[in-house]
C-alpha cells in the first residue's frame, strides 16, 4: 500500500510517516520546508521527500494520501487530490484506525511540556523492559526517532495536541485517540488562529475527558485554574492530581533551586531524583510522567532512577555546539510562558557567563501578535534579547523592545543578526536560539561565525 503524506515534515506528520514505513507500507510526503531534524531522519528511514505542492507529487497514483493540518483548500497539491477522488484521511485519524487499536494508549496533552513529557513517559517504559511505542512531536535522543510502534502488546505514548485536525475535521487532534490514560500538564491561551479564546479551549479539553474510559485514569496537574474549569464540565474517570501541593497524589519537593534533583512523595512511597534536566517546568514533567507510568506497573524508585539517564529532546535546551566557551543552545519556545520558563530555568542552571536570547516569533499565535503585551517580560531572566522579525510578521516588534526590561534589539535579516551575536558574545556566555522552525539555519550559522573569529 503506497501511502502519501502531506505536510510531512511536521513534527506530527513526520512521525506518522515513520509508523506507516514501519507497518510496511510504501510512504512518500510532501512539504513547503523541508530542513533537519525531521528530514533527516525521514530521509534515513528511505522516505521519498518532495519540496513544495504541485499536482504532479500525487503520481504515481497513492492508494491514500493523509492530510496534514497545515493544509488548506487553495493548495494545488490539495485540490488535485480533492479532483482526483483520492482517498484521503487526516494523520489523526489514521494512527486512531492503523496504529491504537488493541493498545493501551497514554496521551500527554497540554500548553506546554508535551513533547518533554511524552519522551519522559516513553524513557521510563522503556527502561521498565516494556519496550512501548510512541508518536512525539520531537526527537527524544534516548531513541534517536519521533516514532516507532514498539512491541504490539505494549503501552503506546502519544503526544496529544489540541490543534485542529484538517482542514475537513475541525476537531482537536487528541479527541481521535481514546486513551486509557490522559495527562493534562497544564492549559494557557494558544493557537489564536483557530481558539477565540481560553473557554474554547477547556471545551476542546473537556472532550478530551469525555473520551478517557471510566476505568481510565486522567494525571491533572495542580494549581491550574483552566483545568479545574475542563474537570468541572463533567469527568468520569479517576483523577489524581500532581504538582506542589500538600494534597496531591504525586508531590515532588525541590532540593536544589535549579530542579536538577528532587523528592517525588506518593502516599507511603518516596524517591529522589538526580537528573541533568534543570527548570522546576521540567520537574514537573518528569511528575507527570512518573504517575502516567505508574499506571503500567512501573515502580517509583525504579522510575526516578532511570531519569537520571534521561536526555532531553531534540530542540529543547538542545546545547549544538560551543566555540571559545561560547555555547549555542536550541530551543522549541513558542510562547511567552516557555519563553520565560526556559530561560528561568538555563538562569538557575548556571551562574556561567551571560545568557544572551535570540528569538523568532513564528508560531501563529505569535504571528497573530495576540500575546504580544506579554514577550516583553517574557525575558526577563537573559541579560539580553535579539527579537527577529521575520518576514510576513505584519506587526512591529519596536513594542516588545520599548517595554523590554533587559537590553533589547531588532533583526530583519538572519546574516546581519549572526554577526551582531558573534560581536557581542564572549566566552563563558549562552546563546540561547528560540524559535518552532528552521530559522534559516542560524545556529548553524553562528557556530560557523564564532569559529571563525575565535577559531
Amino acid at each position: 500500500m503506497h501511502v502519501h503524506i502531506l505536510g510531512i515534515c511536521g513534527t506530527f506528520m513526520g512521525s506518522l510517516a515513520l509508523l506507516a514505513r514501519e507497518c510496511g507500507f510504501t510512504v512518500s510526503g510532501s512539504d513547503a520546508n523541508v530542513y533537519p531534524p525531521m528530514s533527516t531522519q525521514l530521509e534515513a528511514a528511505g522516505i521519498a521527500l518532495q519540496e513544495g505542492y504541485a499536482a504532479g507529487n500525487l503520481e504515481p497514483r497513492p492508494d491514500l494520501v493523509v492530510v496534514g493540518n497545515a493544509l488548506s483548500r487553495g493548495n494545488p497539491e490539495v485540490e488535485a487530490l480533492l479532483n482526483a477522488r483520492l482517498p484521503y484521511v487526516s494523520g489523526p485519524q489514521w494512527l486512531a484506525e492503523h496504529v491504537l487499536p488493541g493498545r493501551r494508549v497514554l496521551a500527554v496533552a497540554g500548553t506546554h511540556g508535551k513533547t518533554t513529557t511524552a519522551s519522559l513517559l516513553a524513557w521510563l517504559l522503556e527502561s521498565a523492559g516494556l519496550t512501548p511505542g510512541f508518536l512525539i512531536g520531537g526527537v527524544p535522543r534516548n531513541f534517536g526517532v519521533s516514532a516507532r510502534l514498539g512491541e504490539s502488546a505494549a503501552p503506546f505514548v502519544v503526544e496529544a495536541d489540541e490543534y485542529d485536525t484538517a482542514f475537513f475535521d475541525k476537531r482537536s487532534k487528541f479527541v481521535h485517540y481514546r486513551p486509557d490514560v490522559a495527562v493534562l500538564n497544564n492549559l494557557e491561551f494558544d493557537h489564536a488562529d483557530i481558539f477565540s479564546d481560553l473557554a474554547a479551549i477547556e471545551r476542546q479539553f473537556h472532550h478530551l475527558v469525555r473520551t478517557v474510559p471510566g476505568d481510565g485514569r486522567l494525571l491533572v496537574a495542580d494549581g491550574e485554574p483552566a483545568l479545574d474549569r475542563v474537570l468541572a464540565m463533567g469527568c468520569w474517570s479517576t483523577v489524581e492530581r500532581f504538582g506542589a501541593a500538600d494534597d496531591s497524589a504525586w508531590r515532588l519537593v525541590l532540593e536544589r533551586d535549579d530542579a536538577s534533583r528532587f523528592r517525588v512523595i506518593h502516599g507511603a512511597e518516596d524517591a529522589v531524583v538526580d537528573w541533568p534536566l534543570t527548570g522546576e517546568h521540567n520537574a514537573r514533567n518528569a511528575l507527570a510522567a512518573l504517575a502516567a507510568a505508574a499506571t503500567c506497573g512501573v515502580d517509583l524508585a525504579r522510575g526516578c532512577a532511570a531519569l537520571a539517564r534521561f536526555q532531553s529532546p531534540r530542540r529543547r535546551q538542545e546545547v549544538r555546539g560551543e566555540v571559545a566557551g561560547i555555547q549555542v543552545i536550541d530551543d522549541f519556545a513558542h510562547h511567552p510562558t516557555a519563553i520565560a520558563t526556559t530561560l528561568r530555568g538555563l538562569r538557575a542552571a548556571t551562574p556561567r557567563g551571560r545568557l544572551l536570547a535570540v528569538i523568532e516569533p513564528r508560531s501563529n499565535t505569535m504571528r497573530l501578535g495576540t500575546l504580544k503585551a506579554r514577550l516583553g517580560e517574557s525575558v526577563a531572566a537573559a541579560d539580553a534579547v535579539w527579537w527577529y522579525q521575520p518576514p510576513g510578521l505584519d506587526w512591529s516588534l519596536d513594542e516588545v523592545i520599548a517595554a523590554s526590561p533587559v537590553p533589547a534589539r531588532r533583526a530583519e535579516d538572519i546574516e546581519a543578526l549572526v554577526e551582531a551575536l558573534v560581536d557581542a558574545a564572549r566566552p563563558g556566555d549562552r546563546l540561547v536560539v528560540m524559535s518552532n522552525g528552521g530559522f534559516g539555519g542560524i545556529h548553524e550559522k553562528l557556530l560557523a561565525a564564532l569559529e571563525a573569529r575565535h577559531g
